[in-house]
């Protein structure tokens, strides 16, 4: 197992794996070749990044058994998802704002998040696991009293692509086994979600799977797997943790 990042040291942007706070510089494609190149970095004498810089940031919607139970939901035949647009994308630790002009409810939702590793179309089940590259920590943040303001029409981009909306991080872990994990959500330190992957109805593997057939994933694309009970609104001044052991711990404030 191994936890990528992406930081800045000497003016530059790097890559590498993190362990015991130091920092093991690669250089290459972190996706494809990467070589040692013989430094470290202190983690504390550098700045994290986004763990990678995706083309698109995919989240799904109702794909947990026990939050469908709760809203009168049955299981979709396929993944239902929206897409989160690059201005959204944001780093552990960065701020995230409230819309201007927007008053209403902005509520987390923690997410385990699938990084894509390589060119991905039109896959078998059984291949997906070859296209994963790892797993990262996402917050699919959701200006939630704008999803239905038409009754015509959802506004899923509108309510989730607003600046620093679309937060993941720090890391990516690899080598993990996802449907052992479990999501965790503290607000100001009181636990909020606290739910086991397995109670997917897509799995991460059916989930790369079937979305291959609807589009082309590319290496670093993110795939957030959509999120269970327990989500709720952020008042300004109000810190937001998404922990998921063994692949990181994402905090940021909100307001």
């Amino acid at each position: 197992m191994a936890q990528w990042v992406r930081f800045t040291a000497e003016g530059e942007t790097r890559f590498g794996t993190l362990a015991h706070g130091i920092i093991t510089e690669y250089t290459g494609d972190m996706f494809a070749g990467s070589t040692l190149s013989g430094r470290e970095f202190a983690l504390a004498a550098v700045k994290l990044l986004r763990p990678c810089e995706p083309s698109k940031l995919i989240g799904l919607w109702n794909n947990f058994q026990e939050r469908a139970v709760v809203e009168n939901l049955h299981k979709p035949d396929h993944p239902l998802y929206f897409l989160k647009a690059a201005n959204s994308f944001a780093a552990d630790g960065e701020l995230i704002p409230r819309p201007a002009g927007y008053s209403g409810m902005v509520v987390f939702e923690g997410e385990l998040g699938i990084v894509i590793g390589k060119r991905c179309k039109g896959i078998a089940l059984e291949q997906a696991p070859e296209y994963i590259f790892g797993y990262t920590c996402v917050n699919d943040v959701t200006a939630r009293e704008l999803l239905k303001l038409d009754p015509a029409f959802v506004h899923w981009t509108r309510a989730k692509s607003f600046d620093q909306f679309g937060v993941f991080g720090p890391s990516i872990a690899t080598g993990l086994d996802p449907a052992t994990l479990r999501v965790r959500v503290e607000l100001n330190g009181v636990e909020k979600q606290n739910y086991p992957v397995a109670d997917m109805f897509f799995s991460p593997y059916e989930i790369v799977s079937r979305i291959s057939h609807d589009m082309t994933l590319e290496a670093g694309d993110v795939i957030a797997c959509g999120t269970s009970v327990g989500v709720c609104g952020m008042a300004d001044g109000d810190t937001v943790v998404v922990s998921i052991a063994g692949v990181g711990e994402l905090t940021n404030r909100f307001g």
